[in-house]
């Protein structure tokens, strides 16, 4: 027989005491529902925490594709304003130098500033493309067989002044160099030109991987890349020093609407750059080009002093009295330009760089420009 003995509880109610047995078990399904309560409301929780970030990773996404397109929009609408710029400028004037607003980087800042965008900047960068060495003019196009002896000086006096810069490339040589360019360019597939130094079909073929010779123009400069002889570092530069790719380019000026590129290799003194105008200078007389650049700079009250009209301009800069540029290596004048526009918007950039060549309409005689090749990055 089992007694139960009945305690007071000093709280005021009874507790019991099982003589002779353990006290009664208390009910575990309380406890169980309170952890699968827990457990459901902790998954609850994560699920709400990761709708949460999908939610605000999809927001993030999504503005970052509506910053950039209106970034693209803006950049767009840059090249625009670039071509109406060159167009407006014909008008003005029949020559194309760095003395013009256009080539003025403060000037197109205030005006690209003025553009009505809610938010964001845009910056504007022109360029000719005829201040470079165009590379297509090394043979003499179309036909596009032989060497062309006065482009194959400018190339030999580049390279070598490029090469001279830097302990790096001793090892390269010159004309092999410019005789693989020709053999890339020239519509024959043999080395009689050449000889020893170049390379047809039958070396890029039995390279590994193995590609093909154009035998044709470079579409782009970056073909120069496969040509037996060059390396990236003179392509692309080192360190703080441009490589060729700064002072080249493949384009040249369509002869009428749609028709073939003409590459007559004439170089825009009034614009070329240091290494490009020692390039056309005499090898004796290379060291003078920077006394045509500062000639063409000088400034006088915030004037450009100095007429740069006439082919001879150059003959004026100090020392230069007896210089000599080929005049068929020379011009003043430009219709082919790089225009590069860069919006920014919210931390994010786009950059679109465009050829464009300025032209005469038939019917109205007014100038234009269109837009040759682009490249968005």
């Amino acid at each position: 027989m089992i007694r139960h003995i009945i305690h007071p509880d000093p709280d005021g109610g009874p507790w019991y005491h099982r003589a002779g047995c353990a006290a009664p078990k208390l009910n575990d399904n309380r406890g169980v529902a309170l952890i699968l309560t827990l457990v459901v409301v902790s998954l609850l929780i994560s699920g709400a925490l990761a709708l949460n970030r999908k939610a605000r990773a999809t927001v993030v996404m999504s503005a970052a594709i509506r910053d950039r397109s209106k970034a693209s929009h803006m950049a767009a609408s840059g090249i625009e304003l670039g071509m109406a710029i060159l167009a407006a400028d014909k008008k003005a004037s029949e020559i194309d130098s760095l003395q013009e607003d256009w080539a003025d980087p403060e000037w197109l800042k205030a005006l690209a500033a003025g553009i009505a965008f809610d938010e964001g900047t845009l910056t504007i960068r022109i360029s000719d493309e005829r201040a470079r060495i165009q590379v297509n003019a090394l043979v003499d196009f179309p036909d596009g067989k032989h060497m062309d002896e006065r482009q194959q000086g400018v190339w030999d006096r580049f390279l070598r002044q490029m090469i001279s810069r830097d302990d790096a490339f001793e090892q390269i040589e010159v004309p092999p160099i410019i005789d693989c360019a020709k053999d890339w360019l020239d519509s024959g597939d043999d080395d009689m030109t050449t000889g020893l130094n170049g390379a047809e079909a039958d070396y890029y073929q039995n390279l590994d991987p193995p590609y093909s010779c154009s035998n044709g123009p470079f579409r782009r400069l970056s073909e120069l890349l496969l040509v037996k002889g060059m390396t990236p570092a003179l392509y692309y530069g080192i360190e703080n020093q441009p490589g060729i790719s700064a002072y080249m380019t493949a384009d040249g000026v369509a002869a009428a609407q749609g028709a073939a590129d003409l590459w007559d290799g004439k170089i825009n003194i009034n614009t070329a750059e240091l290494p490009v105008l020692a390039a056309l200078l005499p090898s004796e007389d290379e060291d003078l080009a920077q006394s045509i650049v500062d000639y063409r700079s000088e400034m006088s009250d915030g004037a450009f002093v100095h007429d740069l009209s006439q082919n001879n301009w150059y003959q004026n800069a100090p020392g230069c009295g007896d210089v000599s540029i080929d005049a068929k290596l020379a011009a003043t004048s430009s219709n082919l330009f790089r225009i590069q526009a860069r919006a920014g918007l919210n931390g994010l950039q786009q950059t679109i760089t465009a050829v464009v060549q300025r032209e005469k309409e038939t019917d109205t005689g007014r100038w234009t420009c269109r837009i040759r090749r682009w490249r968005q990055e």
